[in-house]
């Protein structure tokens, strides 16, 4: 399995998915005052230790600097996320 798919954000569901070999990770969020609330992660077994989390966090954090939001984690893999790669500390408010 490759993580060279897109992470598109389906804004129907409130949440990120990249789609790998039919199975789809997602990163779920709510909107409130301005700023995308990371509420849950969830990767499929199947895509577990793959990168695949890493690549949705990514894409996500990407498109809320894309589209000029801040970020709220309560989800703790998003916020662990951001620990890890300090570059993304500016879109936490």
């Amino acid at each position: 399995m490759s993580v060279t798919e897109t992470v598109r954000n389906n804004e129907q569901l409130s949440r990120y998915e990249l789609t790998i070999d039919g199975a789809t990770a997602v990163a779920e969020y709510e909107l409130r005052d301005g700023k995308i609330v990371f509420t849950h992660t969830h990767v499929p077994e199947s895509m577990s230790g793959k990168g695949v989390g890493s690549a949705l966090a990514k894409g996500a954090l990407e498109d809320v600097r894309a589209q000029g939001k801040k970020a709220l984690p309560l989800c703790s893999f998003i916020e662990a996320y951001i620990e890890r790669h300090p570059d993304y500390a500016d879109l936490v408010e």
